[in-house]
C-alpha cells in the first residue's frame, strides 16, 4: 500500500509551474502560446483541425496558433486578447497551469487576475519596439504581485534579421528597470513565436544565443517546494460535528492548509480569539498523518475543547500572524464602479468575511513612471493604489510579501456581492507603509465597529 509520503513524494517528481503572459497589444503573446501547445504536442487533433479551419476561412494559408487560446468571438474578429484564458499541459518533466492575459491597458485588471498566483510571468516585447509603456507596467504589476520569476521574451526576431544587438540593447533596458523594481530573476529569451524559433526547439538563426529555450526554462526553473519555511497557515472552511454513535466526540475543523507544514502535537492559536491549544491529530485522504502541508485539504483535530468556527486562523503558537482592524494595502481596482473614501464595504480574507470601511486612499499609482499621485479620493478601473481600510471585526493577516495567499483579500459590495477590488497587505515594491489609519468616526456606528 502507498504510504501518504511515498504519494507526496510521487507527486514533487512532476512539479506543477502556474505562470502567465502578459505584454502590448500585437506582441504576439497567443501565437506563443499557441507555438508553445503546437510544439510541445499539447493539442488535441480536433483543436488543430478546428483551428486550420478558422485559419482557412480568414483567409490564412498557414494555421493561426493564436487561435488556440483567443476563443472568444470578438477576440477574433479583432485579433486581441480581452478575457484571460486559461491552459493546461505537461512535458515528462513538469505540468504548467498557463494564464494567458491581455495586453490593452484597460485590462491590467485581467493581468492582475492572470498573474495573482503566478509563480513565473512571460512579458513579452516586440523587437521592433524595444521596451515600451505597457511593458513597463507588467513588469510593476509582476512586481507588485510578488512574481518570483520574470522571463522577458523579446518576440519576433525574424523580423529584426535575428540580430544580437537589438536583443541585447532591449535585454539590457529590462533587466535595469524590473531589478529596480524588485524583481528577483530576470531570464532574456530571443524568440520567434511564428516561426518557433527559441520556443520548443532552438533556432538555427540564432547560433549567438546560448541559453535556454522558453520550454526549458519552464521546465527547470526552480519551483520552491520547502514548505516547512513558511508561515504555517490553516483558515478554517468547516467544523465538522458527526454526533453518531461510531463518532460521538468527535470534533474536526476542515480547510485547506494555506501555507507550511503543521504536526501532531504542535501547540497552535486560533485566531482572532488568541486561544491556545495542541494538534492531538490530522485526518487527510481518509486517514491519520503525523505531518500535513500546503496545499493538502485536510482535518485537524484539536486537544482541548475551545470555540473555533470558519473563518478563524490556526497557527503555530510561536509564529502567529497580528491581529489587527486597521489595514493599510496596496490595491488594483476590478470593479466599472469607482472606490471611494467612507464606502462601505465586505472584505474577504481567507475564509473569513468581515464588513469594513475604506477610511482613505492616500496615492494612486502612476505606473508609467512609478509616481504617486497623492489623495486621488477615488479609484476607478485597473488603477493601482494604497488604501486604508478599517474592519468591524479582528483579521489575521500577514503581510502580502511573506504571503501571498494569507496577505492578498478582496473587496466586495456588500449590496451585490460584486468585487470591487483586490488587496495585497504591506508595502508595495518594498518602501515605506503608510501613516496609520484614522481615528474611527461617528459615521461608522451603522456598522457596529
Amino acid at each position: 500500500m502507498t504510504t501518504f509520503a511515498q504519494h507526496a513524494e510521487q507527486l514533487s517528481t512532476t512539479t506543477l509551474l502556474r505562470f502567465a503572459t502578459a505584454g502590448s497589444v500585437d506582441d504576439g503573446k497567443s501565437t506563443l502560446v499557441g507555438r508553445l501547445l503546437h510544439d510541445s504536442k499539447s493539442v488535441l487533433t480536433d483543436q488543430l483541425e478546428a483551428v486550420e479551419h478558422a485559419s482557412r476561412n480568414r483567409g490564412q494559408e498557414a494555421p493561426d496558433l493564436a487561435l488556440l487560446t483567443d476563443g472568444l468571438r470578438a477576440e477574433r474578429e479583432q485579433g486581441i486578447t480581452i478575457d484571460v484564458a486559461y491552459r493546461y499541459f505537461a512535458t515528462p518533466r513538469r505540468r504548467f497551469i498557463l494564464a494567458d492575459t491581455p495586453g490593452h491597458v484597460q485590462y491590467t485588471r485581467n493581468m492582475v487576475t492572470g498573474a495573482s498566483t503566478a509563480e513565473l510571468a512571460v512579458v513579452l516585447v516586440d523587437a521592433r519596439n524595444g521596451v515600451v509603456e505597457q511593458t513597463r507596467r507588467h513588469a510593476a504589476v509582476a512586481a507588485l504581485l510578488r512574481v518570483p520569476h520574470v522571463v522577458l521574451a523579446v518576440n519576433k526576431m525574424d523580423l529584426v534579421d535575428y540580430a544580437e544587438p537589438v536583443f541585447a540593447a532591449i535585454a539590457e533596458e529590462f533587466t535595469a528597470y524590473a531589478a529596480s523594481l524588485g524583481v528577483p530573476e530576470i531570464t532574456a529569451i530571443p524568440i520567434s513565436a511564428l516561426a518557433g524559433d527559441n520556443v520548443v526547439e532552438p533556432s538555427a538563426h540564432m547560433d549567438w544565443y546560448g541559453g535556454p529555450t522558453v520550454l526549458e526554462h519552464l521546465e527547470t526553473v526552480p519551483v520552491s517546494h520547502d514548505l516547512t519555511a513558511c508561515h504555517a497557515r490553516f483558515p478554517v472552511q468547516y467544523v465538522i460535528r458527526p454526533q453518531t454513535a461510531e463518532h460521538p466526540d468527535y470534533r474536526g475543523y476542515a480547510g485547506q492548509i494555506a501555507a507550511g507544514a503543521f504536526r501532531v502535537g504542535e501547540a497552535v492559536t486560533v485566531l482572532p480569539s488568541g486561544r491556545t491549544s495542541t494538534i492531538a491529530g490530522i485526518d487527510a485522504l481518509g486517514e491519520s498523518v503525523d505531518i500535513a502541508w500546503a496545499p493538502q485539504s485536510v482535518t485537524i483535530r484539536l486537544a482541548d475543547d475551545i470555540d473555533v468556527s470558519r473563518g478563524d486562523l490556526i497557527a503555530p503558537a510561536d509564529d502567529a500572524p497580528a491581529v489587527t482592524q486597521d489595514v493599510e494595502a496596496t490595491v488594483c481596482h476590478v470593479a466599472d464602479q469607482p472606490l471611494t473614501v467612507g464606502q462601505r464595504v465586505l472584505l474577504k480574507h481567507t475564509t473569513r468575511t468581515v464588513k469594513a470601511i475604506v477610511k482613505d486612499i492616500p496615492s494612486r499609482l502612476t505606473l508609467d513612471d512609478l509616481s504617486q499621485h497623492p489623495a486621488p479620493g477615488r479609484l476607478v478601473a485597473n488603477d493601482i493604489g494604497r488604501v486604508v481600510v478599517r474592519t468591524a471585526e479582528p483579521l489575521a493577516l500577514d503581510t502580502y510579501a511573506d504571503s501571498r495567499r494569507t496577505g492578498s483579500f478582496l473587496l466586495i459590495d456588500p449590496a451585490d456581492g460584486t468585487t470591487l477590488t483586490a488587496g495585497m497587505a504591506g508595502e508595495a515594491f518594498a518602501a515605506a507603509a503608510a501613516a496609520a489609519g484614522e481615528e474611527a468616526t461617528d459615521d461608522d456606528a451603522e456598522w457596529d465597529f
